[in-house]
This record gives structure tokens, C-alpha cells and sequence, in this order.
């Protein structure tokens, strides 16, 4: 590109000229005045300097100075990318063609942030739906055991009591939604701080096994523990890695079949220690895996709200990890089995 801006530049000067020489030429040919070819070979070569500088001094001043405002203005678009905008534009050297290329740089960022937005959009939308779905049932539970007690129910003991109980039920499973949701915002914008320390990850494991083990007990599960050692001390905030364990140890069991099993499996490695819960459950579909720590998301969302649960443990469980700079993953095969995989720094 830049040969071929060359060559228009330089044919431009050529041609611009070639116009001048056959001018005199006419002129004098209409004069009947003799003029040497040498003299219109030499005009032909001064005039090509001449013109030259002229259009190189023109170009620089005014083109080239526009140009270079432009990339300035491009560049600064992308301040926050530098490097990587810098390496798209580094082998090219004119400035027209770099002009172009860094314009095209910013056009393809500006399409994958459009369609960002676009499913940041979808994603809002879908994510209001849940809230107000998932809040309205609680509302109108409560809503209508109240009414039943105004109605005259209050009067009745058979129902007055059994009835506001549901309603406090009700009111807890409000709370705990608020509460999830609230803890989801604070760990998403750093608002929640981690209080890290040396634990025992052992110790939380049991600890999780014995507040799940009522729960496991009514479908006849066992818990497991398989380590090869009684003590594995890691770097973590101890509340919210008790709330990762509480939160996959309940998953496990709400999707797990009568008489399986849960395993919690740690093993060490040089700077870290992996663990992995995993059940011998109902297992998830392949096109639903990915989509497993979105907020709200359910396989089976009648089967869900059935068993409890706000649809938010797994969302709460990914955002704890990524806040101890950690990843998590999830494996499953349809009516075989879950398995979550994540692992945090040893102390």
C-alpha cells in the first residue's frame, strides 16, 4: 500500500509535468518558435523537482499534520488498550495506511462492544424477570395466608398459627434472596472485603458435612472426605469458603439420587491445593453447562423451586472464588453425575 502511494505521488508529479512540457511545446509550435529537446528535457526534470518539493512540503504541512491529529484523536479512544493497539499498527509505517488500519482496529472493537451491550441488555432483562418472579411468590404466599387470616381465619385455631407460620417461612425466603443478592453486588464491586487468613480446609469440609448431614440424610446420602491428609492449610477468607462448600454441598445433595453419594476430594499440588465436590446425581445437559452460574438459572426450575434454594448459591459460589483470584469449573454428565473443580492458594 504504501509502494503504491508512492508511485501515485511520484506519477502525479511526472504527469503534472509531462502537461507543462507539451504546453511550451504548443505555444511555441503555434509561435513558429524552434525549441531543442534538450531544452524540453531539462524543463521536464526541473519541473518534477520543482513539484515534488512542492506537493512533499504541501503533504507534510497540511495533510500529514491533519492525519496525524486524526491518529492522535484514534489513538486516544483506545488509551486503555495501548498495547495491544500499538502491536495491530506497528509494522506499518505510512501514515495513510496506518490511518486505516488503526480506523479499522477501532471499527472491530466497536462491533464486539455493541454486541456486548447487546447481550448485557438480554442478560438485564432476563435478570429483572427472575428477581420480580422469584420475589413474587414469597409476596403472594404471604399476601394470601394474611388474607385467609382477615378474613376470619384468625378466629380458627386449626389454621391461625400453621398459617402465620407459613407467612414467617414465606418472609424468610424473601430475606434470603435480599441477602444473596446483596452479597453477589458487594462481591462483584469489591464493596466486600475478604479477611484472609491461614485455615484448615479439612476442618471446614467436616464442619459443611455435618450442617448439610440432616439434609443428605432425608434421600439417604453419604458425605466422604478423601484426603490423603488430615490438615491442608490455604490462604482464604474462612466465612465465605464455608459459604462455597455449604452452598456446592447443598447443590450436590438437592440434585443427587436417593441412596448416592457426595465426594469431597482434595488433592496438593506445589503452590495450591485442588478440590473437587462431585455427586453421582441427576447431572446437567451439555447446552445448560455453561450457563450453570448465571443468577436465577435452573435446569429444572419447577423441580427447583420445589426443593427450595434462591437460584443464586452457584452464582454466589463463582463470585467468592474469582475474589480469592481463583477459577472454577464444572464437568457433568446427564444422569450420571456433577463435578465442581476449583482451587485455592497454599498457605
Amino acid at each position: 500500500m504504501r509502494n503504491k502511494n508512492a508511485f501515485l505521488f511520484i506519477g502525479a508529479c511526472a504527469f503534472f509535468s509531462l502537461i507543462l512540457c507539451l504546453t511550451v511545446f504548443f505555444l511555441a509550435y503555434t509561435q513558429k518558435t524552434a525549441v531543442s529537446i534538450s531544452l524540453l528535457v531539462l524543463l521536464f526534470f526541473s519541473n518534477f523537482a520543482l513539484s515534488f518539493l512542492f506537493f512533499s512540503f504541501f503533504y507534510q504541512k497540511f495533510i500529514f499534520s491533519e492525519i496525524k491529529k486524526a491518529l492522535k484523536s484514534v489513538r486516544s479512544l483506545y488509551a486503555h488498550d495501548e498495547d495491544e493497539f500499538e502491536k495491530s499498527v506497528a509494522a506499518i509505517s505510512d501514515s495513510i495506511d496506518r490511518l486505516h488500519a488503526e480506523v479499522s482496529y477501532i471499527l472491530s472493537h466497536r462491533e464486539k462492544e455493541i454486541e456486548q451491550v447487546q447481550k448485557l441488555e438480554n442478560y438485564r432483562k432476563e435478570f429483572l424477570g427472575n428477581v420480580s418472579h422469584e420475589l413474587k411468590t414469597p409476596i403472594f404466599n404471604i399476601q394470601g395466608y394474611l388474607a385467609t387470616l382477615i378474613d376470619g381465619g384468625i378466629n380458627d385455631t386449626k389454621i391461625n398459627i400453621e398459617y402465620l407460620k407459613r407467612a414467617d417461612k414465606s418472609v424468610d425466603r424473601m430475606i434470603h434472596i435480599i441477602d444473596d443478592l446483596e452479597t453477589i453486588s458487594q462481591l462483584e464491586t469489591g464493596a466486600l472485603s475478604l479477611e484472609i487468613e491461614k485455615i484448615n480446609l479439612i476442618e471446614i469440609a467436616q464442619d459443611s458435612c455435618k450442617q448439610t448431614e440432616i439434609q443428605a440424610q432425608k434421600k439417604n446420602i453419604s458425605l466422604k472426605i478423601i484426603s490423603k491428609k488430615d490438615t491442608l492449610k490455604v490462604w482464604a477468607d474462612k466465612h465465605r469458603i464455608k459459604q462455597v462448600f455449604s452452598n456446592l454441598l447443598t447443590n450436590s445433595i438437592k440434585y443427587g439420587k436417593e441412596n448416592g453419594e457426595t465426594l469431597i476430594v482434595f488433592t496438593s499440588e506445589e503452590t495450591k491445593i485442588n478440590i473437587s465436590i462431585s455427586d453421582n446425581g441427576i447431572g446437567i445437559s451439555p447446552q445448560y453447562v455453561p450457563r450453570v452460574f448465571e443468577r436465577f438459572f435452573r435446569v429444572d426450575k419447577g423441580r427447583s423451586r420445589e426443593q427450595g434454594g434462591t437460584g443464586l448459591g452457584l452464582s454466589i459460589v463463582k463470585h467468592i472464588i474469582e475474589a480469592h483470584q481463583q477459577s472454577i469449573e464444572v464437568t457433568s454428565t446427564e444422569n450420571e453425575g456433577t463435578t465442581f473443580t476449583f482451587s485455592l492458594p497454599k498457605a
